[in-house]
């Protein structure tokens, strides 16, 4: 291949750049920045034709919109924030277990009688009829603010958009609320701020983003389902574990049948032995019914890599750019 056939769109900096160089790594993509971290250009060991773009976490939302990017790793907070209507112009193709953070809506501590948004309505009525000015909401997240209050009924506020330090807006005097991202509200409460009990507007994690705009050549998608089948394995093996054991007794077609019931995948069973795939949180589950059936022990294998001749990630992008294609058919005709 002459050039780059396929771009994959990663964070230039930061906890989330580590974290997407980790998870690449594990999922058998090593990504190698030839000329140091100065270089915004990368590329993946052993897929020649993949080519690594290095931006900001904005300019990753925008570059999948437009289609300058094939794929991307961004959090659903910038796709939902920079995008409308994220679900008509990306795919969000698999959560990748880290950049877990959550956009909530968190007001002073000293506000004992605020539990709710119901009660933001009250508030902000009270601030209209005693201070005559609107509640200030202090925000990097404009169009979800605003999304998120409409759907509770609330209108009489004013956003203040935030630029630095939304958690220190409160006690700076610059706004009355806030709406922010947090990982574990430690910032939140050394601020005095407490989180509001539905005030949850969003859960994000990292995921990997597909764009539904990029040119999706043959030679394109065959490289993005060689990435994909490496991604899915990689996830299959981080969210199952292997059950190995040796029965008192063959397996029968009824412990069988219990056993997928349970969500358990039958890798294979030999003189005895019986090796399942499972998840994660139903290992205690199976083991013991795998020792209520007369197995002496149990072992418990997590696999570096779970490959399948399924193709759920491929699959799915390939779903989601003909149902685009139908769509942009539909309105030209």
């Amino acid at each position: 291949m002459s050039g780059p056939v396929l771009t994959i769109g990663l964070p230039s900096k930061g906890r989330l750049q580590e974290n997407a160089f980790a998870f690449f790594a594990r999922a058998g993509l090593p990504i190698v920045q030839p000329r140091g971290a100065r270089d915004y250009r990368g590329s993946v060991t052993g897929m020649p034709g993949v080519e690594i773009a290095f931006l900001s976490a904005s300019e990753i939302a925008g570059e999948l919109a437009r289609g300058g990017v094939h794929f991307g790793v961004t959090g659903a907070d910038l796709l939902h924030e920079s995008l409308a209507e994220p679900e008509t112009r990306v795919e969000m193709l698999a959560p990748l277990g880290f950049g877990h953070a959550n956009v909530v809506v968190a007001v002073p501590e000293a506000w004992i009688d605020v539990h709710a948004m119901a009660d933001i309505e009250e508030v902000a009525a009270d601030f209209r009829q005693r201070q005559a000015r609107r509640l200030r909401v202090a925000t990097k997240y404009v169009n979800l603010t605003r999304r998120f209050f409409k759907a509770h009924g609330i209108s009489d506020y004013r956003i203040v958009e935030s630029l630095g330090a939304t958690e220190g807006a409160p006690a700076a005097g610059t706004a009355d609320i806030i709406v922010d991202i947090t990982t574990t509200g430690t910032t939140l409460a050394a601020n005095a701020l407490k989180v509001l009990a539905d005030g949850t507007m969003l859960k994000s994690e990292a995921h990997l983003v597909a764009s539904l705009a990029a040119p999706w050549s043959a030679p394109a998608r065959e490289l993005a389902r060689q990435v994909l089948a490496r991604i899915h394995a990689e996830e299959e093996a981080r969210t199952k574990r292997e059950l190995r054991a040796r029965l008192a007794a063959p397996p029968d077609a009824a412990l069988e049948a219990a056993l997928e019931a349970e969500g358990a995948e039958i890798l294979g069973r030999e003189a005895g032995m019986l090796s399942l795939l499972v998840a994660r949180e139903r290992v205690a589950v199976l083991a013991d019914r795998l020792v209520a059936h007369g197995a002496r022990r149990v072992l418990v294998v997590a696999p570096d890599y779970a490959f399948s001749a399924d193709a759920p990630l491929h699959d799915r992008l390939v779903a989601a750019l003909e149902s685009r294609g139908a769509a942009l058919l539909a309105r030209s005709a």
